[in-house]
């Protein structure tokens, strides 16, 4: 059974930047990689396997061919492809926005909600996040800043650095801030309501769309809620769970157990090495995404190089 390596849909947002591309490996002719979803099956953005005799077909293509087996047993619970893991360079602030869970959006939008999690891979020294509120207001307040341009004042604006980490619940109020890069894992979802943009506009010369009433129907109008982490796991959710692991070089094979239960996504955030499973042994570099199939076994990392390992929940 193979390790699958995986080349990513680039997106090119008007907030992005080239850090993606000239850091992280990320091939494409766009000027902008504003997001690499470097784990899709989603079909605004698929991913596509990018070695072997299977180089070219799209991820979903390949494992529809295959079987639902690759995905392992817990995959059973869902409709289609259980997660999506991309990279994010903001070059400029995105819109504040918000994301609907899945009763809501099921009725509203006939599609599942949006659960995130980020990890921060770099910033620059200035660099922040909106994370939901500063204090609890109503939603008449919500409304009438919305409407006058002070929604920033009571948001919650964190500094981030390299390594924090945010769990976004449907229903909080975020934006990443210019400078940042991060590691997003979230529900198989494209779903966002965006509700201020700082009267930007879009490539067509137009301000972008805004989604105020239905925000209004679904945002949290209170601060958010602290997440304990343990040990090296850095969300663990009912949709997902997020490991970040490190390996160095001279240290012993860094060992990862892929059971029936599921398969694994191994995005590599820093640093190279090699990564070996069945005698089948491939290096790594920055950048690198790798789809294991369930059942895969045991798998050796060796190297000097930091790692997300996401999975959906068991």
């Amino acid at each position: 059974m193979s390790i699958y390596k995986i080349k990513p849909a680039v997106k090119d947002y008007i907030w992005g930047g080239v850090r993606l591309k000239t850091e992280y490996g990320v091939e494409t002719d766009k000027e902008i990689a504003a997001e690499a979803w470097v784990l899709s099956c989603h079909p605004d953005g698929l991913s596509y396997i990018d070695e072997g005799k299977e180089k070219g077909q799209t991820l979903d293509g390949y494992l529809r061919s295959q079987g639902r087996e690759l995905l392992g047993k817990t995959a059973s619970g869902y409709e289609g492809f259980p997660i999506l893991v991309k990279l994010i360079d903001a070059k400029r602030d995105l819109s504040i926005q918000v994301h609907p869970g899945d009763d809501y959006a099921l009725e509203h939008e006939k599609q599942i909600g949006k659960t995130e999690f980020w990890y921060v891979l770099d910033s620059d020294p200035d660099a922040y996040i909106y994370y939901g509120f500063n204090k609890e207001i109503s939603k008449e307040e919500f409304k009438r800043r919305i409407k006058d341009n002070t929604l920033v004042e009571v948001l919650n604006k964190i500094p981030v650095k390299k390594g924090d980490t945010f769990f976004i619940e449907p229903g909080t109020l975020h934006a990443i801030g210019k400078g940042t890069v991060l590691a997003e894992v979230q529900q198989n979802s494209n779903l966002t309501y965006r509700v201020y943009d700082f009267g930007r506009v879009g490539a067509d010369g137009k301000p972008r769309t805004l989604h105020v009433d239905k925000a209004l129907d679904v945002t949290r109008l209170l601060p958010p809620e602290n997440r304990s982490r343990e040990g090296d796991t850095v969300a663990d959710c009912s949709y997902f769970k997020v490991r970040h692991l490190s390996v160095r070089e001279g240290d012993r094979a860094l060992k990862i157990t892929v059971d029936n239960n599921s398969f694994r996504n191994l995005l590599i955030t820093d640093g190279q090495g090699t990564i070996e499973a069945s005698g089948e042994k491939k290096g790594f570099t920055k950048g690198d995404s790798f789809f294991i199939p369930a059942g895969t076994g045991d798998i050796l990392i060796s190297g000097a190089a930091e790692m997300l390992l996401s999975s959906p929940a068991c």
